[in-house]
């Protein structure tokens, strides 16, 4: 096992909601194992307790817990009726619920009390534009208070929220908004980004020149002149221009719909996931609250992220648990890397949600975030987008704070949550995911659909869990939902993820097992390589696939050099010297190219397989997903010799 680098205490522990939860379920337990195997083993009623425990509003209770118990068509808590807008927004109205932070320094707070206002003022005005349940309304928007007032209006109504980032290209909204057909279209006028002030004018009317809507809703964010191709643009501050004070909140079903979400893209076009009302409230619920501890009227959770990004609605959801929520938007580098780190030790944030590239950043230059801020506040620091490695870990531990939880956590917008995290009662161990979260059968499987631990296999959630989707959009029978998740092991979740289970309870994932190497027929998660070579001080960022040949795969390695590094014969050999040291002779690539940049998904992933259809002459066809779309230009002239 690897090392244990933190253990929660005694009083820590028992202070924590998944101790007081675990003391109100009719069975004894030891510890977390013995929470987690009875949570699967009794699903019924671990989400029955939950449930109640979680303090969810609704207007109808539940019938049954799960119906149909099967992978997929399983049926949750049907019978039951609620709104997520309303669950969002129960409580005291005096305390501040969100800050909004932008790039350049300023703060908006909000408290419940004036958040339901505006809710219940953009609600009516959504109405008279004809939003109603069901309704589309996409937003093309940076991740200010605005656009979580307009999500919640459109929730409370019944109607379905789906979003893009201002750093997508026009293409690749249009790739999602234009097969969901929305009636009301939300942007902004512009965004911050790195000190500049980016118009969005031009990519909303190429979007306008291909999509048709009923109606445009205008946020004046960043104060740009705007002058956009429809007859019907509202702006913002006239929508809310009414009396309303109490939001009027629609109660739909547990499944009814709620956000449409988009796969990453990047060899097709994007799926649109349907995710429910009721699945994506109880299980952001249970991973607040049991997994992260965030506590009412006491923690304060940030993370930082996009609107376009699914741990933006996961996010959000942190207000059901009532705790303060903090967004922010601009450049995390902004203007340098201790922003972020002075912004959380101002508003007093409990957790701190990144990403590896972020904390790799840090690293890279030499900031000590414990030196720059008083960070004496935070509780936890949660990371995903990639697989935090075990340095990583050392490196949180000596610069930020040596008495928190790490918790790296892994699922993904598919399931609008996670099958892996952390948990409040367990050690923090080097490298490793802490466990399988409550409620979620994860397994490692082999190619036979065996349970493996200590080796890596195919990520799979053996059992149904709610927050599975509830359809693709344009898939009325079901085919390209089967086909995504359960055509390899009929029955059961494949999750597209290379993971070893341990023999302590934790998980090491190793990348996605789609992009896994597969050379001489023995598998290889990327992560593997990323892992040896990034601590190079030569290298700041790398990407691996694996090239055909004559029925194998040859690994080529493509790596982002240092400052006036060269990749020169002596750098090959260091680099594949430290591979096969600290992995394996088979990890060791073929080829090494020196490239300007590393291929990037707008939601921080690296994208192994734009960069595969590149090498092999195959389109990338949808860009736009990406944040640097230009960088892959280079990977089609790499000489193989």
């Amino acid at each position: 096992m690897n090392d244990i680098l933190w253990n929660p205490s005694k009083e820590r522990r028992e202070a924590s909601l998944l101790h007081q939860f675990a003391n109100q379920l009719p069975i004894s337990f030891t510890d977390y194992e013995d929470i987690h195997k009875w949570s699967i083993s009794n699903m019924e009623e671990f989400w029955a307790h939950f449930w109640n425990f979680s303090g969810i509003k609704y207007s109808k209770n539940y019938d049954s817990v799960l119906s149909n118990n099967i992978m997929p068509g399983a049926r949750w808590f049907e019978g039951s009726e609620l709104n997520y807008a309303e669950n969002l927004l129960q409580g005291d109205g005096d305390s501040v619920v969100l800050v909004g932070i932008k790039e350049s320094g300023e703060e908006t707070t909000l408290t419940r009390d004036e958040l339901r206002s505006l809710v219940a003022r953009a609600q009516s005005g959504l109405k008279d534009l004809g939003v109603k349940k069901g309704s589309r309304v996409a937003a093309f928007v940076p991740n200010c208070i605005e656009t979580i007032v307009m999500m919640l209006a459109v929730s409370a109504s019944g109607a379905i929220w789906t979003s893009c980032s201002p750093d997508f290209g026009s293409d690749g909204v249009v790739d999602r908004f234009g097969q969901i057909k929305p009636s009301i279209l939300i942007i902004a006028d512009g965004y911050h980004y790195n000190g500049k002030v980016f118009s969005l004018d031009e990519k909303v009317n190429a979007v306008l020149s291909k999509i048709s809507v009923e109606h445009i809703v205008r946020i004046d964010f960043a104060e740009t002149d705007s002058s956009l191709n429809h007859s019907s643009v509202i702006e913002y501050g006239n929508l809310i221009n009414n009396d309303s004070e109490v939001p009027d909140y629609l109660q739909v079903p547990f499944d009814h719909p709620l956000y449409i979400m988009y796969s990453s893209g990047t060899t097709g076009p994007p799926k649109s996931i349907i995710h429910g009302v009721g699945g994506t409230l109880i299980q952001h619920l249970k991973e607040h609250q049991l997994q992260c501890d965030v506590q009412r009227d006491q923690d304060t959770l940030f993370w930082f992220t996009t609107c376009g990004w699914m741990m933006w609605n996961w996010l959000v959801s942190g207000l059901a648990s009532g705790a303060k929520v903090v967004i922010y938007d601009g450049s995390p580098a902004y203007p340098d890397l201790g922003s972020l780190w002075n912004m959380a030790a101002r508003v007093g944030v409990t957790h701190f949600g990144t990403s590896p590239k972020f904390i790799a950043a840090s690293a890279k230059e030499s900031i000590i975030p414990r030196e720059v801020a008083d960070l004496s506040s935070l509780r936890a620091l949660l990371s995903t987008g990639s697989p935090l490695v075990p340095e990583q870990f050392d490196w949180i531990y000596s610069n930020i704070n040596d008495d928190f939880q790490i918790a790296s956590i892994s699922g993904g917008t598919d399931i609008i949550g996670c099958f892996l995290g952390g948990s409040p009662l367990l050690p923090v161990r080097r490298g490793e995911l802490q466990c399988a979260q409550l409620g979620m059968d994860v397994q490692s499987w082999d190619n036979e659909g065996n349970s493996i631990i200590g080796e890596s296999g195919e990520l799979i959630c053996a059992k149904p869990f709610p927050s599975m989707p509830v359809g693709f959009w344009n898939d009325s029978d079901g085919s390209k939902y089967r086909s995504a998740y359960f055509e390899d092991f009929p029955g059961v979740w494949t999750h597209g993820d290379f993971v070893e289970m341990t023999e302590g309870g934790g998980a090491i994932i190793y990348g996605r097992s789609d992009t896994t190497l597969n050379p001489g027929g023995v598998r290889i998660g990327t992560a593997e390589i990323y892992r040896a070579v990034e601590n190079l001080p030569e290298v700041v960022d790398a990407i691996a696939v694996g090239r055909p040949i004559s029925g194998d795969v040859e690994i080529v390695l493509c790596l982002k050099l240092a400052k006036d590094i060269e990749l020169t014969t002596d750098l090959e050999d260091l680099v594949r010297s430290t591979i096969r040291t600290t992995t394996t002779p088979r990890h060791v690539p073929k080829y090494i190219f020196s490239v300007f940049d590393i291929p990037y998904t707008i939601s921080g992933k690296k994208v192994e397989k734009a960069v595969l259809s590149m090498i092999t002459d195959r389109p990338v066809k949808n860009r736009d997903a990406l944040s640097n779309p230009e960088s892959l230009d280079e990977y089609s002239n790499l000489d193989f010799g």
